[in-house]
């Protein structure tokens, strides 16, 4: 099993959560969060001052799927969040060692 986190822009979490339906993700995580990578911030007047922005809003994504699902999902996430701009963000895969649900007690990829 493995967990994959995307991290991406605000505005395409409805297509990249489609997406993911489309590819038989049945469950995720949705986190806003603030970063910055090569985009840097930016600048923004408010009431007549100008501030520095360093970190932007995002939303990072988490699920959990089988081995078999990894390229798919990657592939899913990739075509729905890319603009083609800087800071569409990154996708991040881990392994997962063990998974409990715990309403039924089932384990591993029975419990995704």
């Amino acid at each position: 099993m493995k967990k994959i986190e995307a991290v991406i822009k605000p505005f395409k979490l409805d297509e990249v959560r489609e997406a993911l339906a489309e590819v038989g993700v049945t469950g995720l995580t949705v986190t806003e969060v603030k970063g910055f990578g090569r985009q840097k911030g930016h600048t923004e007047l408010y009431r007549g001052a100008e501030y520095v922005v360093d970190f932007l809003p995002k939303v990072k994504i988490e699920v959990v799927v089988t081995e078999s699902m990894v390229d798919g999902v990657i592939e899913a996430m990739i075509k729905s969040a890319r603009t083609g701009k800087i800071g569409d963000g990154k996708i991040f895969v881990a392994p997962v060692e063990q998974v409990v649900r715990i309403r039924t007690g089932e384990t591993n990829e029975e419990a995704i």
